[in-house]
């Protein structure tokens, strides 16, 4: 990711941030191998944020971002969500994530929460 976004470009959250209340994240894994995780962050009470969306590099291509999203999708269903948002990259490298949740039914639109517009992302909505 560090080579892809310029560092003032780069929304992760590091472990500190991943142990906040408002976020639950989840790990996929193969025979004890990790090889993808996710999260979800609540920004407010209808509207939720995927984060650390990530799937191993030997692991792309095999359903691991779109089984972790799909989880994450049907927590923010339960939790009544009514938004669930996202922001990625916009370098070429990023189009594959954008493919994927296009597939899901998120949208391409404005920056959200506390993001402000930035030609080195795409930001991302899916209604609920």
């Amino acid at each position: 990711m560090r080579a892809h976004s310029p560092a003032d470009s780069m929304h992760a959250l590091d472990v500190a941030a991943l142990r906040d209340p408002a976020v639950t994240f989840w790990s996929a894994r193969e025979n004890g191998l990790l090889i993808g995780c996710g999260a979800l962050k609540q920004l407010d009470p209808a509207h939720g944020e995927v984060k650390s969306m990530r799937t191993a590099v030997d692991h792309t291509g095999r359903g691991v971002a779109g089984a972790v999203l799909i989880r994450i999708i049907a927590v923010a269903r339960a939790r009544r969500y009514r938004r669930l948002s996202l922001e990625t990259g916009a370098d070429e490298y990023y189009r594959p994530a954008v493919r994927l949740y296009s597939k899901y039914g998120f949208q391409i639109g404005a920056p959200f929460g506390d993001y402000v517009p930035d030609p080195h992302s795409v930001f991302m909505t899916l209604r609920l």
